[in-house]
């Protein structure tokens, strides 16, 4: 199946799934935060139906934890920029909020989203290949743990996987984890 197809028919199922309330525990991130001493925590802002991601951050940084978001520059490259919920944020062309670009960081975990996944750890996101770009860039300097966030109805068996396309360390839904 191509990745388009898949990411069509994912998209579907999970805007049809948005209102059923699935209980996505945030509890197995932080013991992996808390095991390998993270303090600089890169997320997404949700969109689309995501795995919602804020109140976990907005727990994180009141425990003193540094959080951070995606901004996307003219170049189509993606770098994280600190962030607090007191920051305002704009809106990107692709219509996803990102913070004003003050302080650039780099992670030490990557909250990644995703469209679909398998269980070798990788991932189709929405085809721009910014998360793929950025792990490969900063893999290349600095250790950092990615973490896809998912539901489990969004794992497919085998996905189409070219060059480009990176593996996570792990992959968390509201039932398992893979790793």
């Amino acid at each position: 199946m191509l990745k388009s197809t898949i990411r069509k028919k994912i998209l579907n199922i999970r805007r049809r799934k948005k209102n059923q309330n699935i209980n996505f525990s945030f509890f197995k991130i932080f013991k992996i935060i808390k095991k390998n001493n993270l303090k600089t925590i890169g997320s997404y802002y949700p969109v689309n139906f995501e795995v919602d991601t804020l109140n976990f951050l907005n727990e994180l940084e009141n425990k003193g934890y540094k959080i951070s978001l995606p901004v996307i520059n003219k170049n189509k490259q993606m770098d994280f920029y600190l962030w607090t919920f007191n920051d305002l944020l704009k809106l990107n062309k692709l219509g996803i909020p990102e913070p004003e670009k003050i302080k650039k960081v780099i992670p030490e975990l990557i909250l990644v989203p995703l469209v679909a996944f398998d269980k070798k750890l990788f991932r189709i996101g929405y085809g721009g290949g910014y998360y793929d770009r950025y792990i490969e860039k900063v893999g290349k300097f600095k250790k950092f743990k990615t973490i896809g966030l998912s539901f489990s109805f969004q794992e497919i068996k085998k996905l189409p996987l070219n060059k480009f396309d990176k593996k996570l360390d792990f992959i968390i839904t509201e039932n398992k984890i893979y790793s």
